[in-house]
């Protein structure tokens, strides 16, 4: 569940290259998770590992995780053949 979360998550990401030529990346709605690194590729694997860690260092302050896409949420359970109610 948690890999599916970041996935979902990921698929938020908004990108834009700034004037030095570097990529930025941030994910709305996550707080503080951003990364800005020399090409695409690198940018978004860091963007990943910030999340994760991100996740980790809020589950153990006992926060709240911003809630993804539903939608797809649904739809990766019943891909694999678990049944559960989200609202």
């Amino acid at each position: 569940m948690l890999t599916e979360y970041i996935r979902i998550a990921m698929k938020r990401a908004a990108y834009e290259i700034f004037s030095d030529g570097t990529f930025y990346g941030e994910i709305p709605g996550f707080q503080s998770v951003y990364a800005n690194e020399k090409t695409l590729e690198v940018c978004r694997e860091q963007l990943q590992e910030i999340l994760e860690e991100w996740i980790i260092l809020g589950l153990r302050l006992g926060h709240s995780l911003p809630v993804v896409n539903v939608e797809d949420i649904r739809e990766n359970l019943y891909d694999y053949g678990e049944i559960i109610d989200v609202q």
